[in-house]
């Protein structure tokens, strides 16, 4: 049972004799009106973002981030360590998981380390609305990666279980006890993040992502053959439904939304009503198939990643195929007698509205509904790309936000690169082990601005349009 929060943080004497507050004195706002970055990848050409430049331009140099004319990055907090999805309150209060289960397969993989955290989410308010934090306070327990805010109380993804939190806009952190909403759910082995997205429907749309990399009979072995049918996939890859205004329900297999995907780490409602989520697509693809792939190169730029539409029933062909991107289609996967371009069991599978560079690692969804950015953003997606490990010998790439626009629930145009720089080194020299910030969460915020959340250095950015406030 995650511990029981105590006090709302005002005034902050009391709350910090109860719950670890930390007054926080952080960076200044950011300067320049820099043109956005092109999109590095092979998949598609990207389009520079074009904004509005103002008079007033941001001090400071953008959090060391490049964007589009007429934006701005400042540092909304330097010290949330291990911040993972995030959400902003109608007040203005933004909650952070911090992830404090072991480390996902790819920290596990790439050699990123991770230290145990005893807090479950980070809270922090903005008391004299200046764009930074000067209060954050801990709720106790161990967190993972979802969190969101419906109907009066903060749900929190803590790997086994969801619960909730009774939460008055007055109080930065809730008083009362958890309450279990889904318990039971499957975490071990494989992909650990437990996203969730909450309808108006009234429902939660939970991500269980895949237990292996492509369902083999020996997980990321050289030329292991799937396991078929792939078993796992009644109780993994793929999304689950649940209730979000009951408690104590259990997680069953009969729950299932939708399979074939792999692990859907954003989920998001787009402006149409639908639901959407992005898909890292499985790795290895040269590594254990040697013979079939001789090329690192196509390892590199395949599979995919993908923004799918969901409905209920709908299946995306994980494990029995991946997106090629030089046939542009889903093909079988090698573990069920592909061999890059037949495509014989994945005609039936349901195809992405969108895809981008292979392994860039697509962390988080946001539509963006606010009127603080220029028109043109307005019900378009933006991801946030954590960045890739299984590109080597070629580039590492991603981490960075992209802007895909969007119409009708169809893509309008190419993606864009809309925010990079995050890595903070020499392109040739980004990896998991040497980038300085990962881009992981994403969130709007009731004045328009952009929170985006770095579970690698701990950052918080925020990103307005318009100026330095």
């Amino acid at each position: 049972m995650v511990a029981r929060a105590s006090s709302s943080c005002v005034p902050a004497a009391r709350a910090l004799s109860l719950l670890s507050l930390t007054l926080l004195a952080l960076g200044a706002c950011s300067k320049q009106d820099n043109a956005a970055a092109g999109a590095a990848g092979s998949t598609t050409n990207a389009a520079t973002a074009s904004g509005t430049p103002t008079a007033s331009a941001c001090p400071g140099d953008n959090a060391g981030l490049t964007l589009p004319a007429g934006f701005c990055a400042s540092v909304f907090a330097d010290s949330i360590a291990h911040g993972r999805h995030v959400v902003v309150a109608s007040n203005g209060d933004v909650y952070i998981t911090l992830e404090g289960t072991k480390p996902s397969p790819e920290k596990q993989i790439s050699g990123v380390a991770k230290q145990e955290q005893s807090y479950s989410v980070a809270a922090l308010r903005d008391t004299n609305h200046d764009g930074r934090a000067d209060i954050v306070a801990h709720l106790p327990g161990k967190g993972n990666t979802g969190v969101g805010i419906a109907n009066g109380y903060l749900y929190v993804d803590e790997g086994t279980r969801i619960v909730r939190y009774a939460r008055p806009d007055s109080q930065l952190l809730p008083t009362g006890a958890a309450q279990v909403v889904v318990q039971g759910i499957p975490l071990d082995p494989g992909h650990r993040a437990r996203n969730f997205a909450i309808g108006s429907d009234g429902a939660l749309y939970l991500n269980v992502g895949s237990a292996t990399n492509s369902c083999q009979q020996k997980d990321r072995a050289d030329e292991s053959p799937g396991i078929d049918p792939c078993t796992e996939t009644q109780t993994r890859a793929g999304l689950w439904k649940f209730d979000a205004t009951k408690t104590n329900q259990r997680f069953a297999a009969s729950a299932r939304y939708a399979t074939g995907i792999r692990n859907g780490m954003g989920i998001a409602f787009g402006p149409d009503g639908k639901l959407y989520a992005t898909q890292h697509g499985r790795d290895q693809l040269h590594d254990n198939w040697k013979t079939l792939f001789p090329s690192t190169k196509y390892q590199a730029d395949n599979p995919a990643e993908e923004l799918l539409q969901v409905n209920q029933g709908d299946d995306f062909g994980w494990p029995y195929c991946y997106y090629a991107v030089d046939q542009k289609k889903l093909v079988d996967a090698p573990e069920y007698g592909g061999d890059g371009q037949k495509s014989a069991r994945c005609a039936s599978k349901k195809a992405p509205v969108a895809v981008f560079p292979g392994h860039w690692a697509p962390m988080s969804l946001l539509f963006y509904s606010g009127s603080a950015f220029p028109a043109r953003y307005k019900d378009g997606a933006f991801i946030a790309f954590h960045g890739s490990w299984n590109r080597a010998p070629e580039p590492q790439e991603g981490y960075r936000i992209v802007f895909q626009p969007m119409s009708g629930g169809a893509t309008s145009g190419n993606y864009e690169t809309f925010a990079d720089g995050f890595g903070g080194v020499p392109p040739a020299q980004i990896a998991p082990g040497t980038a300085k910030h990962r881009p992981t969460g994403l969130a709007m915020g009731p004045d328009g601005a952009m929170y985006v959340t770095d579970d690698l250095g701990g950052r918080v950015y925020r990103i307005t349009h318009g100026g330095a406030k």
